[in-house]
């Protein structure tokens, strides 16, 4: 499994506040769209996220959002190597992606832009 990249993970209180900010500093425009209630701007390397407490609690959790080919391969790797899956794969708009608990105890999402939705 080949990891392409990573995302940062930003809970923020106002989304329409902190987009302008960070599309400046990436240099590019904020690809939108919701998902569990919770509103979500991918702009560069960062995904800010706003929405109720209680969803942002469970986001929170998850260190890192992690760019691979294959999320299929991702799942089969990570299995195979002591983690345990937490969610997924499942269809999102922006691709497929999977929550995994590492056996350190740390939790990440793994992501392919393989849209079937």
């Amino acid at each position: 499994m080949e990891i392409l990249g990573t995302t940062l993970r930003i809970c923020v209180e106002d989304l329409e506040a902190s987009v302008p900010f960070y599309e400046r500093i990436a240099g590019s425009r904020a690809l939108r769209f919701d998902r569990g209630g919770v509103s979500v701007a991918a702009v560069g390397c960062f995904l800010l996220m706003s929405g109720p407490e209680q969803e942002l609690e469970v986001l929170r959790k998850v260190s890192a959002t992690i760019a691979v080919e294959d999320v299929d391969e991702a799942h089969d790797v990570l299995s195979s190597s002591g983690a345990r899956i937490l969610a997924g794969p499942l269809a999102t708009p922006a691709g497929r992606n999977l929550i995994a608990l590492h056996p350190d105890g740390a939790v990440f999402e793994y992501v392919d832009r393989r849209t079937v939705m």
